[in-house]
């Protein structure tokens, strides 16, 4: 009786014992099936939402579009002096060219998500380049300033950073074979961390002044040859094009001279021109017979790319309003090819021609 009781018992062990190992194997399978299953789900999921989901913007290779990150925005010296030691301004995605007194021009150059750590020469701030700032939503980096921007920076609000006041590493001299005034620089990558360091808003949701096309732009039937552009400030300075179809760029020159980076010794090269006329005049009573621009309102210009241009008009409203550039056939805003961007505003007394 003990026996079949022992036999009986071991039975049920095995039984149980079978029982839970079946369980946890079906258990296991059922698991990892699951498992699977979510993972399959889990990748579905994710192809359906990267399929589904159409880009807010094509994807240019000059800047991010989407970026919310704020630019620099450099002045830069362009006297003849200084020229031959300009430096970083190929990695510049947009360029402004504007008359400073004496018939001469500076530079604005603009930088996102980029920091070169050497750009320059730079040189001290003119009132009516603010406007400029303004419109990118740019923090303004310069050396010294004249009266009148020094007061409206302080009016407008503008996020200045001045080499008069803030020293190495963010801003810094060479020793170069030129007066001392022409001998600045600045180091972007340091003032990237400079501004970090401040009570400074890092971004910006005014999106940027041009709108940039992934593909080639098409300028349509009323384009023309635009292979030679020569573009007049003043007797003493003509900034030149010369379009290299092979590269599909516009090489530059000024006064008929190749414009070359210091360090690389490369030719700068200019994917797209906007360029139109304003009138300027000299600050009455100013000693150093500084100028005021006519640059609020709007008129006709060009939009030059690709071995084409094509009129258009241009407008600005107010001083920290965007430029806003349209097609003078269409009517609509223009889009420019992937690339960087000069903008050149020239004096009405000069000239713009186009072969």
């Amino acid at each position: 009786m003990r026996k079949k009781r022992r036999k009986f018992k071991k039975f049920l062990v095995m039984v149980v014992l079978l029982l839970i190992i079946g369980g946890l194997v079906y258990g296991g399978i059922t698991i990892f099936s699951n498992k699977d299953e979510v993972i399959n789900n889990t990748s579905t999921q994710k192809s359906k939402k990267s399929k589904g989901k159409d880009p807010i913007v094509p994807e240019v290779q000059i800047v991010d579009v989407n970026s919310k990150s704020r630019p620099f925005a450099v002045m830069i010296n362009n006297i003849g002096a200084a020229r031959p030691y300009h430096t970083g301004l190929q990695d510049a995605y947009l360029v402004y060219e504007i008359v400073v007194e004496g018939g001469i021009t500076r530079y604005l150059a603009l930088y996102k998500d980029n920091y070169p750590e050497v750009v320059g020469s730079v040189r001290s701030a003119r009132h009516y380049y603010l406007d400029y700032v303004l419109e990118n939503d740019a923090f303004y980096v310069h050396w010294g300033w004249s009266p009148q921007a020094q007061s409206d920076i302080k009016t407008l609000g503008v996020d200045n950073l001045n080499g008069l006041s803030i020293g190495t590493p963010y801003f810094f001299r060479k020793n170069l074979n030129v007066s001392s005034e022409h001998t600045g620089f600045t180091n972007l990558a340091e003032m990237k961390k400079y501004v970090e360091s401040k009570n400074y808003d890092l971004e910006t949701d005014r999106g940027l002044l041009l709108d940039y096309s992934a593909t080639s732009v098409d300028l349509g039937d009323n384009a023309v040859e635009a292979t030679n552009i020569n573009l007049k400030y003043s007797q003493y300075f003509v900034t030149n094009y010369v379009y290299d179809s092979s590269a599909n760029v516009y090489k530059q020159f000024v006064n008929d001279k190749e414009h070359t980076d210091y360090e690389s010794g490369k030719q700068y090269t200019v994917k797209n021109i906007i360029t139109y006329q304003v009138g300027n005049k000299t600050i009455s009573g100013d000693e150093k017979g500084r100028q005021d621009l006519d640059n609020i309102g709007s008129g006709d210009g060009y939009y030059i790319t690709a071995g084409k241009a094509i009129p258009i008009k241009w407008e600005k409203k107010t001083r920290k309003s965007k430029t806003v550039y349209t097609n003078k056939e269409t009517g609509e805003k223009i889009k420019v090819n992937d690339g960087n961007t000069w903008i050149h505003i020239v004096p009405s007394a000069g000239n713009i021609d186009i072969s």
